[in-house]
């Protein structure tokens, strides 16, 4: 039986009792009950946009990730791209609404935010674990009193009919998803007519060709993770929430005192790369907006939560270790993708010294989220150091739309 509460913990962010408590808690039940065997790492990313937009981001994602347009699975309410690495690297499903008037639970929680509400159909929707049983998977996290879609619920989403999908989270305001597949499967999903969209896949090549001719396609690797922004109150209970529903485990805390923030770490269990199943980062205020005013601190990750609602903030991407004619691959690459018109918020922080680089592109015009690049120096494994973090954080803060916009 997998042990997920003796490893080692990092960072120097201090949590409540009551979290440390449960942490532990929560965790020896998890493995107590076969959760954390019969649980997988993430199969695929959920991510919607707006009528006619799809095709513009695959072109986007195309050219500043690894993924590649595969199919459209045509449905009576959506399209949804596939898009995909290799099977060793989680999907992503891009969902464009067909009537940009259709409304559901989705459509609601963007509409209670101001920013969030100009593009009511974009939102990370969350993602998809694997699992090798989902109907006793899903049987006792009911049990534990998370709540599912039903099969009509899920048919009246226009989601695909093999994934148990949970209503979303009161904390990070995503769901979590579950499939089978064997260990030697392709991952399908039941879900519309299988397609080939021309214009996706003319776009998909056009960008694809331009990494080649940048000189940058063998340098850009999959995912390492993904990180959630939320309330400064719901910070213990999001991490603790994903915990019971994931089979990943608490790697630690950093603060983040000159943002007022923390930045709060959660990675498989199954010690797989971050390629294969990201890590999920949650970052939160110290202290809630309300009390801000009697110290001045500054609060752009609430200010975030608060403009567009609890959400997914960034997609990272690793960039391979290395460097040529004196500049290291995430300064090649960033220099590739901005001549291509894609705007970034600084300039690369960190050094081959602290042992990493990182930097956030501007938030995406289709889905709001911002692509971070990382690239890591030698065995650093760590995900950012506290200065890296600190300037990251205040360029996305003075990124965020006021609230009175």
């Amino acid at each position: 039986m997998i042990c997920s509460t003796n490893m080692p913990r990092f960072g120097d962010k201090q949590n409540s009792a009551f979290f440390e408590e449960y942490v532990q808690r929560l965790l020896a039940e998890r493995d107590n009950s076969g959760l954390t065997d019969m649980i997988g790492g993430i199969e695929a990313l959920m991510i919607s946009v707006e009528q006619g937009n799809s095709v513009e981001y695959i072109a986007e994602l195309a050219l500043m990730t690894p993924y590649e347009y595969l199919v459209t699975l045509n449905s009576d309410q959506h399209l949804t791209h596939v898009l995909r690495i290799d099977m060793n690297s989680p999907d992503i499903l891009l969902r464009e609404v067909k009537n940009s008037a259709h409304n559901d639970i989705f459509r609601s929680l963007n509409d209670l935010y101001p920013a969030g509400a100009r593009r009511p159909h974009s939102r990370y929707l969350g993602e998809i674990l694997l699992t090798s049983d989902r109907h006793n998977v899903v049987a006792l996290q009911q049990e534990r009193e998370f709540r599912f879609f039903s099969v009509g619920q899920l048919a009246e989403l226009d989601l695909p009919l093999n994934v148990s999908v949970s209503k979303p989270s009161p904390y990070t305001q995503n769901v979590v998803g579950y499939m089978e597949r064997p260990a030697d499967g392709i991952r399908v999903y039941q879900h519309g007519e299988c397609v080939i969209l021309s214009s996706a896949q003319a776009a998909n090549d056009r960008a694809k060709e331009m990494q080649e001719r940048l000189g940058i396609k063998d340098l850009i690797l999959p995912i390492d993770h993904l990180a959630t922004r939320v309330y400064s109150q719901n910070r213990e209970a999001a991490i603790l929430e994903y915990l019971a529903l994931s089979s990943y485990y608490y790697w630690g805390s950093y603060d983040i005192s000159d943002q007022n923030s923390s930045t709060n770490v959660t990675k498989n269990i199954r010690f797989e790369p971050e390629s294969k199943t990201p890590a999920k980062v949650f970052t939160a205020n110290n202290h809630p907006y309300c009390v801000n005013h009697l110290d001045k601190l500054p609060s752009p990750t609430e200010t975030f939560v608060r403009n567009y609602g609890p959400r997914l903030h960034h997609i990272a991407v690793n960039v391979k270790d290395g460097s040529s004619f004196g500049k290291e691959n995430i300064d090649i690459v960033v220099q590739a993708v901005a001549s291509q018109g894609k705007g970034f918020l600084l300039d690369t922080v960190g050094s081959r010294e602290e042992g990493l680089k990182q930097i956030f592109s501007s938030a995406s015009s289709f889905s709001s989220l911002i692509i971070e690049y990382v690239q890591r120096f030698g065995d650093f494994q760590g995900f950012f150091t506290k200065d890296n973090v600190a300037s990251l954080t205040y360029a996305a803060g003075q990124d965020t739309p006021s609230l009175s916009n």
